[in-house]
């Protein structure tokens, strides 16, 4: 039914409903322990101050609550939050009017900062470390600098792709940080509140199905309940429980492991169209229908990390793990040389 929910559930917008459900303080906030207690710590300093927080960077895979602590940090400070995106901001003129609207304290959140074009950068680094904005009025002979001084403000960085953050830029940030997935019980936590917020009566089983099979990620735990919930109104009078959600999920063509229909097809590619591997990404993609970036953003991180796929530098693998998933016979190293 939906192959392809997964990528449709990271890769798409917020809705309201994710809204609200984010947590509003540090205290709501489940998982993350070392980066919260990181966050917490510099608030409170900061407050002490009386000044405004450092530039942070926050890095890790979609859905694990980058913008959520954005928010949160906002909230603790007491101060506004901007929100924009790299490859919005186009011209200098852009960032130069996100910035002039900063207050003292304000937060400017840039998601998929890595995104921002080369030209962007150059005039953000001294907005950075010196609050001060030179901007080029004109062309040609007419062209001009012109000096803007800024509130010391606190530029937010989230990124899905660390490794794209050109050097310079990633030094300029006082605190850089990694979420990783969470584990069951941590997602199970986050389900339960969520369905205290929308009505929803669900059981300790139920919750801990939704959270098994949400690939470690509060977003997709998020949507995966909002699922579970609609199937319970209609089939089951509204109440959660292990066999509710199972089957709710498994209408989603979601599997005990987490794997969706997209997942299965890259393995069974990987293993019967290419004999377990060495693949390229691009000929794995072509064999499935599905783009590569799509592949190596949303199925293959789960993938990997759960052990079923090895990336190598001669291309993708397919690891024990996947044969037994498909209920297929691994064949010997003297077998595989055969192909």
């Amino acid at each position: 039914m939906a192959e392809n929910f997964y990528q449709e559930t990271l890769q798409s917008p917020e809705s309201p409903f994710d809204l609200s459900l984010r947590p509003p303080l540090f205290s709501e906030f489940q998982g993350q322990t070392r980066v919260r207690e990181r966050l917490e710590l510099m608030v409170a300093a900061a407050k002490q101050r009386g000044d405004a927080l450092e530039h942070i960077l926050l890095s890790g895979p979609p859905g694990l609550g980058k913008t959520t602590l954005a928010f949160i940090l906002a909230n603790s400070m007491g101060v506004n939050i901007k929100c924009t995106s790299g490859p919005m901001i186009d011209k200098a003129g852009d960032l130069a009017g996100l910035l002039t609207t900063l207050e003292r304290g304000d937060i400017l959140f840039i998601d998929e900062i890595h995104r921002l074009q080369p030209a962007i950068e150059e005039y953000l680094y001294p907005a950075m470390e010196d609050f001060r904005l030179d901007i080029i009025i004109d062309q040609g002979p007419n062209a001009r600098s012109v000096r803007l001084n800024l509130p010391k403000f606190t530029l937010l960085g989230a990124t899905t792709r660390a490794g794209l953050i050109s050097s310079p830029l990633r030094s300029r940030f006082g605190m850089t940080s990694r979420l990783d997935y969470y584990n069951v019980e941590e997602l199970t936590s986050i389900i339960d509140r969520s369905a205290g917020l929308i009505g929803v009566t669900i059981d300790r089983e139920g919750a801990q199905e939704i959270a098994a099979r949400s690939r470690g990620t509060p977003r997709i735990a998020n949507n995966l309940l909002r699922w579970v919930r609609d199937y319970a109104q209609v089939k089951a009078k509204g109440a959660i429980d292990r066999y509710v959600a199972d089957l709710a999920l498994k209408m989603l063509d979601i599997d005990n492991d987490g794997l969706d229909e997209m997942d299965k097809r890259l393995l069974e590619a990987l293993i019967v169209r290419f004999q377990g591997g060495p693949v390229g990404l691009n000929s794995l993609a072509v064999s499935v229908g599905e783009e590569p970036g799509t592949i190596e953003e949303v199925n293959e991180p789960y993938l990997i990390q759960e052990g079923y796929v090895q990336r190598t530098a001669q291309g993708r693998v397919a690891l024990a793990k996947a044969y037994q998933k498909l209920g297929l016979q691994r064949p010997s190293q003297g077998q595989r040389e055969l192909f």
